[in-house]
């Protein structure tokens, strides 16, 4: 039988293998028995297989192979029929206990390997049999063993090798049983009738007996050298040892107590021997003296009749008595052998008494040494029950104590408690204002919102009404007037626009023949476009170029605000945030804008770039789609995209003109394209198509996606991916159109948007920015330079401006304000430091 066994030095216990362990894990059972020595040489073989696996749990079997009917005493092994119920619970006890320190050491032996402890409880069976039924009844699948482990202390069990083998035969076949001999590991093997033992390398280390060896012969030649020593002496007696109890009448006390083992448990199964011998001895005289008359009264009788009968001859006599005398003396040699036989064991005998005085003696001194010892406990126990007295006064008065402190800890409950309810009050209370404070935030985004959207209004409505009466001006003003809805400047305007054309204000020179500069007319910022005067167009080059422009009116396209035929200038509208080039690759500081763009990379987020691609392309369309001749850019690249202020994206018409050829429009559609993958990628150079080629046909394309627009949608990022490289091979494929691509890209923005507002962000549609996308306060900008101010003044008309464009422009002689036009009262300038930590905050955010 089985239970689960208990750790001794901790306060854990090991339960059963089926309760603790996981059932993934296998287990490995290591049986061990009372010899420490063999059971941890057994148990580091197993560690040390499985030691690098950690799908294996050691289960440690402990097997008591102590016979039942024995109990270990202070005296040795005695039958346990033989000791009181009361001492020999004490002494199971003791057995008890040195079992679990046994269990504790092999236990500690394992270390930090999963382990646990299973004991195997006494039984009348053998032990190899009980371990074939614990196999069976657990379903063991490994099973380790040392080869000793089989053997009990007593002589009649069958030997280690045939208990091994005996478990070897009839064990399930799904164990694996692994036999180890002094710490290594043998197999069993049977050839022509005989058992053997072999270790790892095939050579023999053990041969079972054969059939007609007895144990006591093996008892034996254990004590060979002892008998050896002690013939002597038995033949000065006159006679001879047949076996090996002659020996411990020859031995005398002083060899035996100085012996260091329990020289009672060696010769106990010789005397156990010795009575078992002496049962057919005594059944045998009880048969001879119930049989009747003895040998030699019928010998008596026999004779007596031969010698007084007459029926008889002298020569029949004679031989008669002659076989009768070697009856006789046949009788008599017989006589002398058992008489012989009977003084050996009469010395058996008195060897066998001698011993078990001896014994008695010691009993009756252990007995008494038991006693003192009972003494000495019941001394101690008295002690330690006024100790437990001792022990239990304290712990009422802990008891006593605790009560005031488990008041105090329920008064502290109650206080704790109402400081709770109090604590949630609070805190619902910050909740609500949390949340009014939340939507105080709306409805303050939103009035910003509304205020931002109605000042471009008003922004649109200024620019509105100053082209509105520039056309009345010029349409009052003669024939010598263009009246195609813009105005026709003096150059004197246009001089005053630019300062007399200052390098402070010229924004770049547009190649070898125009130079641009900033100016500011009627309140409105412009950009002029200054044709060069020695490679300058003809008069009527320029009209045509002017007639042309005065026709395009479109939201993503660079309108013409008027012109100075005098000059050869045009003035367009002035668009703020620069080029897409600028944007995408400047990584320094714009020397004419305070405006950081490597600060603030969400300028440019992914759904910006497809709402600027999409713009794009409905500038491009408008052109391609005008009436009666469809016109094309030539040029079209990131240098010729420019943003406003709210980041609307809208193509320049320097260099429009009329479509005379198919492959003209299918050129913009190409340029298209190449800005598609540019703002996908945010990289430039020859060899862009081929990059984004090899990416798409690899699956890698979101490895060369722009990281400065963050995480791109991998799907709307692929689809436009296929659209810009169909239009760059617009030559391959004729059946590409640009209102096709147009549907398209539509569909792209559509998704994008849609998602954003998926994610609760605010989308910037149809030119309509936010804070988010880093929309510049209108007061934060100089109405001189429209650029955010660093260091802003407030002048007499009560405008701030910043402090070099305004002394600039009252030191070059001007008296009248930049926005009203009106007369100053004074130039004296106030800093405006309200205003400048407001700009600041708006940096730092």
């Amino acid at each position: 039988m089985l239970f689960p066994g208990n750790q001794t030095d901790g306060p854990s216990t090991f339960s059963s293998p089926e309760q603790t362990m996981d059932t993934q894990l296998e287990k490995v059972y290591v049986a061990v028995g009372n010899d420490l020595n063999e059971g941890l040489g057994t148990l580091d073989w197993a560690l040390r297989k499985w030691c690098g696996c950690q799908t294996i749990c050691f289960v440690i079997v402990h097997i008591d192979n102590n016979p039942r009917d024995l109990v270990s005493t202070p005296f040795g092994k005695l039958p346990a029929s033989s000791v009181n119920d009361e001492k020999l619970e004490i002494f199971r006890m003791c057995e008890q206990e040195k079992t679990d320190k046994l269990l504790s050491k092999y236990r500690a032996f394992c270390g930090k390997v999963k382990a646990e402890v299973l004991k195997m409880e006494k039984s009348e069976e053998p032990i190899h049999k009980a371990i074939v039924g614990l196999i069976s009844s657990h379903q063991l699948t490994k099973l380790v063993m040392g080869i000793t482990l089989v053997k009990q202390s007593s002589w009649k069990t069958k030997g280690a090798i045939s208990g091994s083998f005996y478990i070897h035969r009839h064990k399930p076949s799904f164990c694996e049983l692994y036999i180890i001999c002094g710490g290594k590991l043998v197999f069993l093997r049977e050839e022509n009738d005989e058992e053997y033992m072999e270790d790892e390398r095939g050579v023999m280390v053990a041969k079972l007996k054969e059939k007609g060896a007895s144990v006591k012969g093996w008892f034996g030649k254990m004590f060979i050298d002892n008998v050896a020593n002690h013939e002597p002496h038995a033949q000065g007696r006159g006679y001879h040892h047949r076996g090996v109890l002659p020996t411990l009448a020859a031995m005398d006390t002083e060899t035996i107590s100085s012996s260091t083992r329990d020289w009672w448990e060696d010769y106990a199964p010789e005397v156990e021997s010795y009575f078992q011998c002496l049962l057919p001895s005594s059944n045998l005289i009880e048969k001879e003296g119930t049989t009747g008359p003895s040998p030699t009264e019928t010998a008596n009788l026999e004779l007596e009749h031969i010698v007084n009968g007459d029926s008889m001859g002298a020569q029949n006599r004679i031989e008669a008595l002659k076989a009768k005398i070697q009856e006789v003396q046949k009788f008599i040699e017989e006589k002398r052998e058992q008489a012989k036989g009977y003084v050996e064991r009469q010395l058996r005998s008195a060897s066998v008494i001698t011993l078990c005085n001896r014994r008695a003696v010691e009993l009756e001194a252990r007995i008494s040494e038991e006693i003192n010892n009972k003494t000495d406990l019941k001394n101690k126990l008295e002690a330690a029950r006024e100790h437990i007295y001792e022990v239990s006064s304290d712990i009422e008065e802990s008891k006593s104590r605790l009560r005031s402190i488990l008041e105090l800890q329920s008064e502290l409950a109650t206080k704790l408690q109402s400081t709770s309810l109090a604590k949630s009050h609070v805190e619902a209370q910050l909740e609500n204002a949390t949340a009014a404070r939340t939507e105080i935030l709306r409805e303050m985004d939103e009035l910003r919102r509304q205020r931002d959207l109605l000042h471009r209004r008003i922004v649109f409505c200024r620019q509105r009404e100053a082209i509105a009466a520039a056309t009345t001006t010029s349409s009052s003003a003669g024939p010598d007037h263009l009246d195609y809805g813009h105005r026709k400047f003096t150059a004197d305007e246009i001089r005053t626009a630019t300062d007399y054309f200052s390098e402070q204000l010229r924004l770049k020179k547009r190649g070898d023949q125009t130079h641009l500069y900033r100016g500011r007319l009627n309140h409105m910022a412009i950009a002029i476009e200054v044709l060069d005067s020695l490679t300058a167009l003809s008069q009527e080059e320029f009209q045509d170029k002017v007639e042309l422009l005065s026709q395009l009116r479109h939201p993503n396209l660079v309108n013409m605000i008027g012109v100075c035929s005098e000059l050869k200038c045009i003035a367009y509208e002035y668009m703020h945030n620069g080029s897409l080039q600028d944007l995408l690759f400047s990584t320094q500081r714009n020397p004419k804008s305070n405006l950081n763009y490597k600060r603030n990379p969400n300028r440019l987020r992914w759904h910006l770039r497809i709402r600027i691609a999409a713009e794009v392309c409905l500038g491009l369309g408008f052109l391609h789609l005008a009436q009666p001749r469809p016109i094309f850019h030539g040029e079209l690249n990131l240098a010729n995209v420019l943003l406003d202020r709210d980041l609307v994206a809208k193509i320049t018409t320097s260099k429009l003109s009329h479509c005379s050829d198919q492959s003209q429009l299918r050129s913009d559609i190409c340029g298209f394209g190449v800005v598609m993958l540019q703002l996908l990628t945010g990289r430039e150079g020859d060899g862009l198509v081929e990059e984004v080629r090899s990416a798409m046909e690899g699956g890698v394309l979101n490895e060369i996606l722009d990281a400065v627009a963050g995480e791109w949608p991998l799907d709307l990022a692929m689809e436009l991916a296929r659209i810009a490289m169909r239009c760059v091979c617009i030559n391959e494929s004729m059946e590409l159109t640009t209102t096709t691509v147009m549907k398209e890209v539509e569909e792209v923005r559509r998704k994008a948007v849609e998602l954003r507002e998926k994610e609760g962000s605010e989308i910037v549609v149809e030119g309509s920015g936010n804070r988010n996308q880093g929309d510049i306060p209108y007061i934060f900008l100089c109405p001189i330079l429209q650029e955010v101010m660093i260091n802003p003044h407030v002048a007499a008309d009560g405008f701030s401006y910043e402090l070099g464009a305004i002394a600039e422009w009252l030191g070059t002689g001007h008296e009248t304000s930049p926005m009203t036009n009106l007369r100053l009262d004074h130039k004296l300038l106030t800093p405006n430091h309200t205003l400048r930590s407001l700009i600041q905050e708006w940096l730092n955010n």
